[in-house]
């Protein structure tokens, strides 16, 4: 039997429109590890949604012990996933291979699996602010490239990073954005680390600087065709398999769209 799950309380809360006679469940409140554990070995698993039903997917379950298919049908708003499969919204795509040896993040207390990326500084702050916008209007078009812009021109200030790959430790000054990713592309479609391969068994962090708020910004729309790594002076990439990044002053954070507050440091371990 083939089982199509969604979240009703994702998409305005409107029942995904299947082929006649797919019935969908509405996931929420469901016990993924138990429904697992329930399913016969010929049983299939459609999740229907975009980045946060995967976040939530990975982190419900061992997926490092699912045998059942498992497939995407991909919709929701954020699908950096998809684009860095080279997939699109409205296929439906065998994912177990993706699923599986995922990295953890540990921040504050928590310990969590992700799909794409750790977003810390601009990127979380984007976040936070976004949240703050839902819990006011919940229904209104968030316009993350505004709330970037409005944050690098002042209302959120660069940090001093600590950044420590497998041992290795570097410093900088004037950071605007410290991700360390599994995929590709984060926040709706930035290229932030281009030549990343979530085939492989590292991660990779990327540090953007710039002194100059003016210039952080003219050259911030380089980053969602990844030409931003051209410009050495002001991006540093590594790879590794464990990354510690830490901040002098505590700012958001984002695991795969979800937002942690007052962060100082964060490890990722892939």
């Amino acid at each position: 039997m083939k089982y199509y799950l969604y979240n009703s309380l994702a998409n305005n809360g409107i029942t995904p429109e299947l082929k006649e006679g797919i019935q969908p469940i509405d996931a929420v409140g469901l016990n993924y590890q138990e429904f697992f554990d329930g399913l016969a070995a010929e049983d299939e698993v459609v999740l229907i949604g975009g980045d946060g039903t995967l976040n939530y997917f990975i982190n419900a379950v061992d997926t490092d012990k699912i045998s059942n298919n498992v497939y995407l049908l991909g919709a929701g708003t954020g699908n950096d996933f998809f684009n860095d499969i080279e997939r699109k919204a409205g296929e439906e795509v065998l994912i177990n291979e993706y699923i599986k040896n995922l990295p953890t993040v540990y921040v504050n207390g928590l310990e969590k699996k992700f799909i794409n990326g750790i977003g810390y500084g601009i990127d979380g702050y984007a976040c936070e602010v976004a949240d703050q916008i839902k819990a006011k209007t919940p229904n209104k078009e968030i316009n993350y490239s505004a709330i970037v812009i409005k944050g690098i021109l002042g209302k959120f200030d660069s940090h001093h990073a600590t950044v420590t790959v497998d041992g290795v430790t570097n410093e900088y000054d004037d950071v605007w954005i410290a991700a360390t990713m599994k995929g590709r592309y984060y926040g709706g479609g930035l290229k932030i680390t281009p030549g990343q391969d979530r085939a492989k068994k590292t991660v990779s962090s990327v540090v953007y600087m710039s002194k100059s708020r003016i210039k952080g910004l003219m050259n911030f729309p380089k980053i969602p065709k990844g030409e931003h790594v051209a410009l050495t002076q002001y991006v540093k990439i590594y790879e590794g398999s464990e990354i510690t990044v830490s901040f002098k002053r505590p700012c958001a954070l984002q695991i795969d769209g979800e937002t942690v507050l007052n962060v100082t440091t964060y490890t990722v371990k892939a």
